[in-house]
């Protein structure tokens, strides 16, 4: 009888899914196992980068990278495809265009949603950064605020975006945005004070994974680029106007507006509590990142919830937590097809995390050590290589950084700090 060579299906090309497949074309032989992706895009894009493109301050041809350029496709079958359902105890995947695919392991690595809490109005009404093309509408929705704005005459209204969370990506994009409006204030022959930037967050402070001081530095840097906060104050709903503020004070009303939400994600809901438990959104990893009672099915990235033996939560959806998951994930499949024993087990080593305040600043903490400014950005840009090296090696790297020489920002406009 004909020995069964076992099938592996990884869903999603983030960081996690797609650095999976990459180490497992290197620890499997072509004979032990196929391997298939599967991603609706046939790009890999750097999630940490998004909120530049969506504020229009990078080209998306420096943060999206063909996967077929970084796997290897005689050992990787690629398919480009949405997943619309997976049969947990059938062991298949249906997609969209394509036919049914039957797993021996699969790895759930779908990526992330909004979530909105509850919130009336913030699906319906306001922009997310969730993907590549969410990106590309919020540059392009800025754009055509600032050129309607300009088109009216005897304007005594101001020109306002609202960023609704003040987390990692809340900041960043504000940041970011903060630097690109004296541009656009320019192209459209705006006077800069009749815009307003404001940032909107539940919590009393920015950046809650930071120390106070730290998030002290982070609000003067955006206060001195144009940037207002509304604290301990939290959005109670958005409509096509604009946004009702809620706080101590009673409620605020804001309009018009333009609402772009990043205070919160969860797992992708193709997945998440429709096929397997959620718990907040995510799907709760074993220790191993195996999804309890099926053996043959691992979760890892913004799908799963691991938790943090410190504190008792689940550890924050980051990309570094992803990108450690794909390691220990390939490992453990490996073992299973080669019939090893025992799994490993997951143990993250948090290195830091570092948050960009535009392209002349940054705040973060690196191995313990707390960074600002410009060590703090080196600090940044080494992360990125590093990871860019761990993906495509020497060659992948290379060519980004001779695509960084060559491709000029969309605005030209930098912070003056």
């Amino acid at each position: 009888m004909k020995n069964h060579k076992p099938r592996i299906v990884v869903l999603g090309s983030g960081y996690a899914g797609i650095l999976t497949v990459a180490r497992l074309q290197k620890l499997l032989r072509q004979d032990e196992a196929d391997i298939i992706l599967v991603n609706k895009h046939d790009y890999h894009y750097l999630t940490t980068w998004l909120h530049e493109v969506a504020a229009g301050t990078c080209d998306e041809s420096r943060i999206t990278i063909p996967v077929r350029s970084v796997i290897d496709t005689e050992r990787v079958q690629f398919i480009k495809d949405t997943v619309m359902e997976v049969q947990k105890e059938e062991q298949r995947v249906l997609l969209c265009h394509g036919e049914a695919l039957t797993y021996d392991y699969l790895v759930v690595a779908l990526g992330y949603e909004p979530a909105t809490f509850g919130i009336p109005g913030i699906l319906e009404h306001s922009l997310t950064i969730r993907s590549m093309n969410s990106a590309r509408e919020i540059r392009s929705k800025i754009e055509s605020r600032f050129a309607d704005f300009a088109a009216r005459k005897n304007n005594h209204e101001k020109l306002t975006f609202i960023v609704g969370g003040a987390g990692f990506t809340g900041i960043e994009f504000i940041a970011e945005l903060a630097e690109r409006v004296p541009a656009l204030c320019d192209e459209y022959r705006i006077d800069r004070k009749q815009v307003q930037l404001i940032n909107v967050e539940g919590a009393p402070g920015i950046l809650a994974n930071f120390d106070c001081s730290l998030a002290e530095y982070a609000q003067k840097s955006l206060e001195s680029l144009g940037v207002s906060f509304r604290l301990s104050t939290r959005i109670k709903a958005v409509d096509p106007e604009g946004v009702t503020l809620l706080s101590q004070e009673g409620e605020e009303r804001i309009a018009p507006a333009t609402v772009i939400w990043t205070g919160g994600i969860q797992g992708n809901t193709v997945v998440c509590d429709r096929v397997f438990e959620a718990s907040h959104g995510r799907i709760p990893a074993e220790a191993d990142l195996r999804i309890k009672d099926y053996d043959n099915v691992f979760v890892i990235g913004d799908c799963s919830s691991f938790i943090d033996k410190r504190t008792g939560r689940p550890y924050p959806p980051t990309a570094q937590i992803a990108i450690m998951q794909s390691q220990t994930c390939a490992n453990n499949i490996a073992a299973l097809v080669r019939g090893g024993p025992t799994l490993e087990t997951f143990e993250p080593f948090m290195k830091g995390s570092v948050a960009t305040l535009g392209k002349e600043d940054a705040v973060g903490v690196v191995f313990g050590m707390k960074v600002k400014g410009k060590l703090a950005l080196l600090m940044k840009k080494l992360i990125d290589l590093r990871y860019l090296y761990m993906l495509g090696g020497a060659k992948l790297l290379l060519s980004r950084l001779r695509l960084s020489d060559s491709v000029e920002p969309l605005s030209s406009h930098s912070s003056s700090k």
